[in-house]
This record gives structure tokens, sequence and C-alpha cells, in this order.
């Protein structure tokens, strides 16, 4: 029998990542990202919705997710999602759900400047829709 437990996600990220380490010296880095859909309403009308997705990422990938990401940039994330459970002080049963990347790729795109190979006559070339990232 197979098992799957995979999420992808695009969106923006909502604060700059944080990194630490764990006591063993491995880097962890968290940060959320906003995910907006759009929804039509019975009455015809469209509502957006944002959907905020928790994310940590371990090892290499939170070191270079820690030093390229930034509030507010574009992101893919590819993971597993995990619950984590605890009692509260009151009594009563927490549940927490993050998403535990596995891939992470920034989704902005490079600037170009003029020691870019192609040139500005290149880039003028590209259709609009064509401009790689």
């Amino acid at each position: 029998m197979a098992y799957l437990c995979k999420v992808t996600i695009i969106g923006n990220l909502g604060r700059d990542p944080e990194m630490r380490f764990t006591q063993s010296g491995r880097p962890m880095t968290k940060f959320s990202v906003a995910v907006n859909n759009r929804r039509k309403m019975p009455d015809g009308e469209f509502k957006d919705e944002t959907d905020w997705f928790d994310v940590t990422a371990w090892g290499t990938l939170a070191e270079r997710s820690a030093e390229q990401l930034s509030k507010g940039k574009q992101v893919y994330v590819e993971g597993r999602f995990q619950t984590r459970m605890w009692t509260g002080q009151d009594g009563q049963t927490r549940r927490f759900l993050d998403i535990q990347a596995n891939e992470i790729i920034p989704l902005e795109r490079r600037p170009i400047t003029q020691s870019d190979e192609q040139g500005a006559e290149r880039m003028e070339e590209l259709e609009a829709d064509e401009i790689p990232f």
C-alpha cells in the first residue's frame, strides 16, 4: 500500500524568514506564506480570500531561504504537512499545522543589468510573456 502526503503552494511571504539553530547546530528557518484565492459568490460577485501557511525549512534549504527570501516576495513551496499537538495550560489540546519544506523556489524575476550577456537588445526582442525568470 502506498501513502502520499504532499503539498504545493505559491504565494507571498508575510514576514521575513527567521533562522535559528537547534541545540545540535542544525539550521532551521520559519516563515509564513499568504496564498490568495478568488471565489465567485452565488450573487455573481467575486470575493478574495487569503489562506496563511507556516513553513519550516531545515539544513541547507533553511540557510538559502534565510538569505534569498524576504517579506512580500513570491515563492513556490513544496513539502508535506506536519501536525504537532500539545496540551495548553488550560488543559485544552492544541494543534499546529505547518509545511515541512523540501523545495523552495523564489519566483521573482532576476534584474536585468548592462553586463547581462544577452544585453538589452535581446530583451527588447522578447515578448513580455517570454521573459525568462
